[in-house]
């Protein structure tokens, strides 16, 4: 993609004749307090922060299923100004809000969906669900559109008083744990008149990071077989198993690992295995990702897999279709943009962590045999690509990096050194510590976002090096067309199984100052430690809050 070299704000600047180093040195007089206010007006709005992240962390839903997610989010922007267009890409959770007017557009992002199982008490440094098996957010993204909205909010404040002109967009990472939404967003064009996007994502530290990232693209594919039913004693010889196609092709995939790049991932579930054992299963299908490190190569393991179902369907006299249900291309961020907010994290820095923070982070660390660290006390701030390509997981805002100039803000909302994708990782997640990353985060972004509205160079640079650097010798080719529908169908039924146990707990701020106060729980809480050979303790079981 090829964009305009100057936003039109610099041209009517050069028309006038403002050239852009009298902009900057108008905009640096007054950059430096309107950046101070900033800040200050995220920290006096850290209350509204804290109860966002608590809210949706009691919805508690996942992906393409994250309906009181978006309804309370479009509620809380439309209560503030913003034009929120419902519904974008056939995707019933997915939003447009927009505020302003003119250029630059800035669009900030961030994920809304939860991990299936993830269920779990915050502030409870060991494993107890509020509902047993039910989804939670064992990833930490109900904490992200707390720091966007918050940023935002902060920024309009100024921006109004100030007569800065630009636009915000505000929207959301459905489904990212299935990587379901991005690329249909960006199919659709909804990033073809945004100048820069800002994307969080919770971590265990502040950093942000240009070029390509440690970690992989996918394909997400569901293959289903079609055979035919029959008695699996009686006549099971006038049956043909989809179910055996199933295995077939999951014993031929993990025969071929060996013979596959070292930094490839590749993973399936059988979604579908037949209805009871005495019926030859007529039907039955297997759910892949097929991870890699560049385009290429992801494709031509997705056409391995191709190959593998039609030679299990040829096995078992079986018919085979296939359905992308979702795609993340490898990222590649930009170096201006990250650079730039690279300052402003070495600016807000950490937060201070109180001590009943660090006694959770501990516990919680020696509960998952992880080293017992703590918070982190040090800031990552902002770094280039590994020396060496990493493998690991992958986030569709890949193929919003490669649309328009893009970064992704990580913040400290959570512990280090946690598995991932598990009940571990939800402890935090509506405590002290993600509040206080969460406030963190919306100044830096806050922040970043402000020098781009004041700076159209630092625009023009995102652009430069988008179009001459990042796409100068690698063309973005997306694994979907228009006849690929988004996988909307996904999570429902387990929604609707959960969703009637989950309500009952879902957080009412105009009762409970916190989520915690609401359910009854003491911060932390955490098992008794063990006395060391003096026969003291480490740790309290009840150490007194923040």
């Amino acid at each position: 993609m090829t964009r305009r070299a100057l936003p039109i704000a610099a041209v009517l600047m050069a028309v006038a004749g403002i050239t852009p180093a009298m902009a900057q040195r108008i905009d640096d007089r007054r950059l430096g307090l309107l950046t101070d206010e900033v800040m200050a007006e995220v920290a006096s709005m850290s209350k509204l922060t804290q109860v966002m992240v608590d809210r949706i962390f009691s919805f508690s839903e996942l992906g393409f299923q994250e309906y009181e997610t978006s309804k309370y989010l479009i509620g809380t922007l439309r209560d503030n100004g913003f034009e929120v267009e419902e519904g974008i890409s056939g995707i019933p959770t997915a939003w447009w809000a927009k505020w302003g007017s003119g250029e630059p557009v800035i669009a900030f992002g961030s994920d809304i969906d939860g991990i299936p199982k993830a269920n779990q008490k915050p502030g409870v440094a060991w494993h107890e669900a509020l509902v047993e098996g039910a989804p939670g957010h064992g990833e930490g993204h109900n904490s992200g559109q707390a720091v966007n909205v918050t940023a935002a909010l902060a920024l309009k404040k100024i921006m109004e008083r100030e007569h800065i002109t630009g636009t915000l967009i505000l929207w959301p990472g459905v489904a990212e744990e299935l990587v379901g939404s991005k690329a249909w967003f960006v199919r659709d064009g909804r990033f073809r008149d945004v100048d820069i996007v800002l994307f969080t994502h919770v971590s265990s530290n502040m950093s942000v990071t240009w070029g390509a990232p440690s970690g992989t693209g996918l394909v997400s594919v569901e293959f289903t077989f079609a055979g035919e039913s029959a008695h699996a004693a009686g006549s099971p010889w006038r049956g043909r198993s989809a179910l055996d196609a199933v295995e077939l092709m999951n014993a031929g995939w993990n025969y071929r690992r060996e013979h596959l790049r070292p930094l490839q991932r590749s993973h399936y579930v059988i979604t579908d295995g037949g209805d009871q054992p005495n019926v030859v299963p007529s039907r039955a299908s297997v759910w892949y990702y097929f991870r890699e490190m560049d385009q290429e190569n992801i494709k031509r393991n997705f056409g391995i897999g191709v190959k593998m179902a039609e030679g299990a369907a040829l096995m078992t006299d079986t018919e085979m279709s296939y359905r992308i249900l979702g795609t993340a291309y490898p990222r590649h961020f930009s170096r201006p943009v990250a650079e730039a907010m690279g300052r402003h994290i070495e600016r807000v820095g950490l937060p201070q962590w109180s001590e009943a923070d660090q006694t959770l982070a501990h516990a919680v660390q020696r509960e998952v045999d992880a080293n017992p660290r703590g918070l982190a006390t040090k800031v990552s701030g902002v770094s280039g690509p590994p020396q060496e390509a990493q493998s690991g997981g992958s986030d569709d805002i890949g193929d919003v990096s490669w649309t328009v100039p893009t970064v992704t803000l990580r913040f400290p909302s959570n512990i280090p050194g946690l598995p991932g994708h598990n009940w571990s990782n939800a402890i935090a997640m509506a405590t002290p510590i993600a509040h206080k990353g969460a406030t963190a985060a919306a100044k830096v972004m806050a922040m970043t976002a402000l020098e781009l509205f004041a700076r159209p160079t630092l625009v023009e640079a995102a652009w430069t090096y988008f179009n001459d650097e990042q796409s100068k010798q690698h063309h973005y080719t997306p694994f979907i067309g228009p006849d690929n529908p988004p996988a909307t169908h996904l999570n429902a039924d387990i929604m609707e199984r959960y969703r009637p146990l989950l309500e009952k707990y879902y957080f009412d701020d105009t009762r409970y100052d916190t989520y915690l106060e609401q359910l009854g729980i003491h911060y932390p809480t955490v098992k008794p430690a063990e006395p060391d050979s003096h026969g003291s303790r480490s740790e309290r079981s009840r150490p007194k809050g923040s």
